[in-house]
């Protein structure tokens, strides 16, 4: 597909809070320009502006990286990516089918087996149920969750929760991958296998998109790396 992109025009995403914090405030009450242009003020509501006016233009066969310290905007801009956070104002655009790996919890059942949990994820995140019943057994040959697979998840430690849901996850195939910093579950074992199941999942993905505090793994792995800080692009390289 020719049409496979990821764009934003002076995207931004705002967060209501209580109130702007004292120190940020002009003399008048209202958000204090320069320093504190994190937060603004509208309809009588006060905002933290989580993305300020972010744009860029993400092609087929690009690795980006998404570098900035804690607060910069590097979640929030994957989150926003696959629909989770609105845009206050701007424009996003993502097309082609999109897999995230930031939330390995999302779509499991406590109450339901793990076998029942394959089924219901994958169909969450957009797969029919006959085609998981097809992929099930090499999702949990790959879990090594055994019996366990039998159990509801209630039963089951957060380690091997995560090997079940991010089993599922790398098993569905997507034109755009979005990863929240580099995933590490289980043991040295399983986590070579992990490794080695992303490093596979990139070359079947037209974009990729990572956010990590790792510069020197970013550097590795992408093309290009947007530097965020205060929800805004300071820097490509």
């Amino acid at each position: 597909m020719s049409d496979i992109i990821v764009e934003a025009d002076e995207l931004c995403v705002d967060f209501p809070i209580k109130e702007i914090p004292p120190e940020m405030k002009t003399a008048e009450g209202g958000a204090a320009p320069g320093a504190t242009a994190r937060f603004v003020e509208y309809g009588g509501q006060a905002y933290l502006r989580a993305l300020d006016h972010v744009s860029f233009r993400i092609e087929p066969g690009e690795r980006i990286g998404i570098w900035g310290k804690n607060g910069a905007g590097k979640t929030t801009l994957l989150r926003a990516m696959r629909g989770v956070y609105p845009p206050t104002s701007g424009k996003l655009n993502v097309v082609g089918a999109t897999q995230s790996l930031f939330n390995l919890a999302f779509g499991l059942n406590d109450d339901a087996t793990g076998w029942e949990n394959i089924i219901l994820r994958g169909v969450l995140m957009g797969a029919t149920p006959e085609e998981m019943y097809e992929k099930s057994e090499r999702i949990a040959d790959f879990s090594e969750l055994g019996p366990f697979l039998d159990m509801p998840l209630r039963s089951y430690s957060s380690g091997m929760r995560m090997r079940l849901a991010f089993s599922v996850a790398t098993e569905l195939p997507s034109d755009i991958l979005l990863m929240d910093e580099w995933i590490s579950v289980g043991d040295v074992d399983f986590r070579k296998k992990v490794s080695d199941r992303l490093q596979a999942q990139l070359q079947d993905t037209r974009i990729l998109l990572i956010a990590s505090h790792n510069r020197v793994l970013l550097d590795q792995i992408c093309t290009r790396t947007m530097t965020l800080s205060e929800g805004r692009i300071v820097e490509w390289s």
